[in-house]
């Protein structure tokens, strides 16, 4: 993998999640979002740790679990300061501080739902491309160190994968009198046969 078609393919099928996940939610919101994906690639689990500022730093994390003809999980990361941020864009009415996030039910709640649309698109756009079921589970959302949400996340999948398709994400928010930029990491782990089946789809890209 990692070919420049493969990952131009990669980028594009991020695009199109990113775009479709914006339009959501800017109904939702009825604010004008956009997102893009400046940067796609396949990772090992180092560098995905690397990606996401190293072991011992504190993030937002959500998490969910791939089933279906692909099966796998899938991390939403983002840091402290852009998820609050986005909480704040998505219950302005709520505002909340930083240190105030990983005690705070309807701000977690609402990064949640976030994740929860933005992650739905991503798996749509992938399961278009390549022809394939893939269901999301429940996600869950933490406030940790990253070292703890990949031990967790990947305590099953590391036995047999090294593998993470890292897609970057930025969403941006205008008003009237301003932008506002948030920035987030997707981290797509397949099990083995389900790399496999992506690799094979992008390569027939």
């Amino acid at each position: 993998m990692n070919t420049f078609n493969e990952l131009d393919l990669l980028k594009e099928l991020g695009n199109i999640g990113a775009g479709n996940a914006a339009t959501a939610l800017s109904q939702l919101l009825n604010k004008e979002i956009t997102m893009n994906v400046p940067l796609a690639k396949i990772v090992s689990f180092n560098e995905m740790m690397e990606l996401m500022g190293g072991s011992d730093r504190p993030v937002a994390a959500v998490f969910l679990r791939m089933e279906g003809e692909l099966s796998g999980s899938l991390f939403f990361v983002l840091s402290l300061e852009d998820a609050t941020k986005l909480i704040n864009q998505l219950i302005p009415e709520k505002e909340i501080s930083v240190d105030e996030l990983p005690s705070h039910e309807l701000g977690l709640s609402a990064l949640q739902e976030l994740g929860n649309i933005i992650s739905a698109h991503y798996l749509t756009a992938l399961s278009e491309c390549i022809g394939l079921t893939v269901t999301p589970s429940v996600p869950e959302v933490t406030i940790d160190m990253v070292g703890a949400i990949v031990v967790t996340g990947l305590l099953e999948i590391s036995q047999v994968s090294d593998h993470s398709i890292f897609i970057d994400t930025e969403l941006t928010e205008t008003t009237d009198s301003q932008v506002e930029k948030a920035k987030g990491h997707f981290f797509l782990i397949p099990y083995p046969d389900s790399f496999e089946k992506i690799v094979a789809a992008l390569g027939e890209g």
